[in-house]
């Protein structure tokens, strides 16, 4: 065993089977993502519109699909993710991370099936709220599970790995739609929804080799039990690497809930806004996984390919593989400067503000073309504005903003406020793809790349909050958080606060200035009581 001051020892290649495991379980992005990439081009797909939609001679292939069907298909499935994520808390505390995965492989391949056999445009629809629950249960669970079981140092390359999954996802749904959007019967679409069945398949195979988290664990157990701290033991020893101080990290992780108990006697969802402290996470975590749907990407995401069709945009299903593959090069690059650059709050602020020029551009360029539907330059550059905001969306946005979400929320209470924050997150997803055709639909106001004049006010203004309100939890433990929290650290000082954990020879991996004396002579445990008596008379 070594001590925790010199875990830091241990590189990449010492956690690779951690990383395997998170690899794993970042493969329900995949499933999310490619559910998008597929269903954003079947919506352009005259098989499926021949038996979903109507015919229509004005537009681009002679089919279309109103305005009704095409809010139903997309935002049925956010909604069903809405419900499912709001139901994290729950789910947890009954069955934990792994089961709650392999319920939602089940639900996903009773939805495909559903959805490759009917012609009932409701059938279709029950599909899409069947498979939103299950994406709403991949996206919270996965990513719960990665946040508890990832070393510090690596937990922003975990999520960063569960974001590439989800662009590679997108990417290969719009690639398959691609290749097979010039056939003329039913397989069109039928092939695409086929592919859905593999990572389920792989999903429910691989989690019988990997562990529960071993933070649920101990905090499933009302009352701290010999078996349970085994089992924790257990699996934390199984993805520490060998001669990781195992027990200081346990000890850490059960002071932790241990103190949180001793603030809260009950579970209740009322705590995630009754007490100051958990009030302003719950806040935080909401606010910065909103960032996704008010940076308007769900309206590219969802619409792409539709939106480049009615716009008379080059060519559509060729221009949206291209711009979900920068998406995957953003993540990759993203992904190999996380761990080291990874700074939560900079990257999500400076984001908004690129996504929002962009946007405003767009916007702009269209606005303002000379003749309509027929300048190649404005057609190029409204392409080229798209493809950038991808880029920029995916590498400063979309791995930071679930990061952000998910670090931010106590032990205790992480199920109930990361699921709480993944359902508004879903809310708004859901709030876009049902307005959007509204606004891009021929049949409706056809405002086409004009929309973007929204979300250029959306994007400042949430840049605006990010910089007031978003703390800085680049490389800090969740036991940390956790005491920062506690101690009411101001936002801007987040990144600089010395931890009384690291002061006492913990394993604080950040930058920070020097800790007062008296703190310094206390242990992180003494610290921490000290807290939440405060709390609790506060």
């Amino acid at each position: 065993m070594v001590a925790p001051e010199q875990q830091d020892r241990f590189g990449l290649k010492d956690h690779w089977r951690c990383l395997a495991a998170m690899t794993l379980v970042s493969l329900s992005a995949f499933q999310y993502g490619l559910d998008f990439g597929v269903i954003s081009g079947l919506q352009a797909m005259v098989p499926f519109l021949e038996v979903f939609g109507y015919p229509d001679p004005e537009t681009p292939g002679g089919w279309n699909i109103s305005s009704e069907r095409q809010q139903l298909i997309s935002s049925l499935m956010t909604l069903g993710a809405f419900v499912s994520s709001a139901g994290a808390g729950l789910s947890a505390v009954i069955v934990g991370r792994r089961t709650s995965i392999w319920i939602a492989c089940l639900l996903s391949i009773v939805s495909t099936v559903m959805m490759q056999v009917t012609t009932s445009i409701g059938v279709l629809y029950a599909a899409r709220l069947v498979i939103g629950l299950a994406n709403g249960v991949f996206t919270t669970h996965s990513q719960l599970w990665i946040l508890e079981c990832s070393p510090a140092r690596y937990r922003g390359l975990a999520i960063s790995g569960f974001q590439i999954w989800t662009t590679v996802g997108t990417l290969i749904g719009t690639i398959i739609n691609n290749f097979l959007s010039f056939r003329t019967d039913k397989s069109a679409y039928i092939i695409p929804l086929g592919i859905v069945y593999i990572i389920p398949g792989i999903l429910a195979i691989g989690l019988l080799f990997v562990p529960e988290s071993p933070r649920w664990l101990l905090a499933h157990n009302p009352q701290p039990s010999a078996s349970s701290s085994a089992a924790a033991e257990k699996a934390l020893a199984w993805l520490r690497p060998k001669g990781w101080d195992v027990g200081s990290e346990l000890a850490e992780i059960q002071t932790a809930i241990d103190n949180e108990r001793q603030l809260h006697s009950g579970l209740s969802i009322f705590e995630l806004v009754n007490n100051p402290v958990d009030r302003r996470r719950t806040l935080l975590s909401i606010g910065v996984v909103l960032c996704q749907a008010s940076s308007g990407s769900m309206f590219i995401i969802a619409f792409g390919t539709y939106f480049f069709l009615n716009a008379g945009i080059g060519t559509p299903f060729q221009d949206s593989v291209i711009m979900i593959a920068t998406g995957v090069v953003a993540i990759i690059i993203n992904s190999a400067i996380i761990t080291r650059f990874g700074y939560r709050r900079r990257m999500l602020i400076t984001g908004m503000v690129l996504c929002g020029l962009c946007q405003l551009l767009v916007a702009v360029v269209w606005d303002t073309r000379a003749v309509p539907l027929a300048s190649g330059s404005t057609l190029d550059g409204t392409v080229a504005l798209t493809v950038i905001y991808m880029f920029i969306y995916t590498l400063c946005i979309s791995a930071y903003a679930w990061l952000s979400g998910g670090e931010i929320p106590s032990q205790r209470l992480r199920s109930h406020t990361f699921g709480l924050a993944t359902a508004f997150g879903f809310f708004g997803a859901w709030l876009i793809t049902f307005t959007a055709p509204y606004f891009i639909n021929p049949a409706e106001l056809n405002w086409g790349p004009k929309y973007g004049y929204i979300w250029f006010g959306s994007c400042f203004l949430s840049a605006i909050w990010l910089f007031f309100c978003l703390p800085e939890t680049k490389n800090r433990t969740l036991e940390e958080i956790d005491e920062m929290f506690h101690a009411r650290v101001p936002t801007r000082k987040f990144g600089s606060y010395r931890c009384v954990a690291s002061a006492s020879g913990g394993t604080t991996e950040g930058q920070n200035t020097v800790a007062s004396t008296d703190e310094t002579a206390r242990t992180s445990v003494e610290y921490r009581k000290e807290t939440i008596t405060a709390d609790k008379m506060g």
